[in-house]
């Protein structure tokens, strides 16, 4: 949950003005609670509206367009996926003070899973591997390009940025020789010259929801699109311990290059990531410094492990 403005231009939002959202377009809901619901997200507010619905409010202008994105795809994507996917009941437009579009989505039972505290992690890593593969596997055609669906080295200067000024902030404690390496590792694999492929493009903890240790739902769909497919290794090193990790590329049968790409990509925005939110969302930052742990832990000294 925020403890403070995530991003300059954020636009205030809170639960009167949700009201009046829904009272001037869905008067049928008009009657019904609103509660914010604590989140990590960073693009997005979210509040319960009554018991089965919840509103999905973008913080920054750069939202406005995922939310757009959802409203379009997620119809088409929805049966072709392994779990549940967020159910668009309304699209919102600008009112009230809000300027930018919106969403009223039906709501999905589960929890988000926390790195470090999985009941069944190897299930979950088949399941993970699951949705994945469903995803690659879309052929709808006119898929937008996918929000991190390009070269890995697109990140490079704003992944060395991110090192320079964590070297900065000792408390951190992070070995910034060993993410160079790691790095550079990812810039020296082969890049991806398939096709692209449909992602999901943003696996992070907080838009999984798992019930019983399995995988039952995945949430905010606002990065979608196609690229390369080493995008949705994510959760890999932000969630699943060593042997689940093992599970999750056989199951995806990945090759060493794909691998590698993505092992940095998720190392890049745990990088950007921890000095971004590190006062300001602390569900992100605990992730990011997940990330960077265990992907330092798996390489060895100066050299990344392939």
């Amino acid at each position: 949950m925020s403890t403070g403005p995530m991003h300059p231009g954020q636009h205030p939002v809170d639960a009167a003005l949700v009201r009046r959202l829904v009272a001037g377009q869905f008067p049928r809901w008009a009657g019904l609670a609103v509660e914010r619901f604590p989140s990590g997200g960073t693009v997005n507010a979210m509040y319960r509206l009554g018991d089965s619905m919840v509103v999905r409010l973008p913080l920054v202008g750069g939202g406005a367009g995922d939310v757009l994105l959802e409203q379009e795809w997620l119809p088409r994507l929805a049966p072709l996926l392994p779990v549940a996917v967020p159910e668009v009941l309304g699209a919102g437009e600008p009112a009230a003070g809000f300027p930018w579009p919106w969403s009223v989505h039906r709501w999905l039972p589960g929890e988000p899973p926390e790195e470090g505290a999985l009941t069944d992690p190897v299930r979950l890593a088949e399941d993970l591997a699951g949705f994945v593969a469903a995803m690659r596997g879309v052929t709808v055609p006119g898929a937008p390009r996918a929000h991190r669906g390009g070269p890995v080295t697109a990140l490079d200067a704003g992944t060395r940025g991110a090192i320079e000024e964590l070297r900065g902030i000792p408390e951190e404690g992070v070995d910034c020789d060993v993410v160079t390496a790691v790095w550079e590792d990812a810039l020296r694999a082969p890049g991806w010259d398939g096709p692209p492929v449909w992602l999901h493009a943003d696996l992070m903890p907080g838009n999984l929801l798992v019930d019983g240790g399995r995988l039952t739902a995945v949430i905010d769909f606002g990065c979608t699109g196609a690229g390369d497919p080493a995008c949705d290794l994510f959760p890999a090193w932000n969630l699943l311990p060593a042997d689940a990790r093992k599970v999750f590329r056989e199951a995806l049968g990945e090759d060493d290059a794909t691998w590698r790409r993505g092992r940095g990509r998720t190392l890049s925005q745990a990088l950007i990531a921890l000095p971004y939110y590190r006062r300001t969302n602390p569900a992100m930052a605990r992730n990011a410094r997940h990330v960077i742990r265990a992907i330092t832990e798996e390489a060895s000294p100066g050299e990344p492990v392939a």
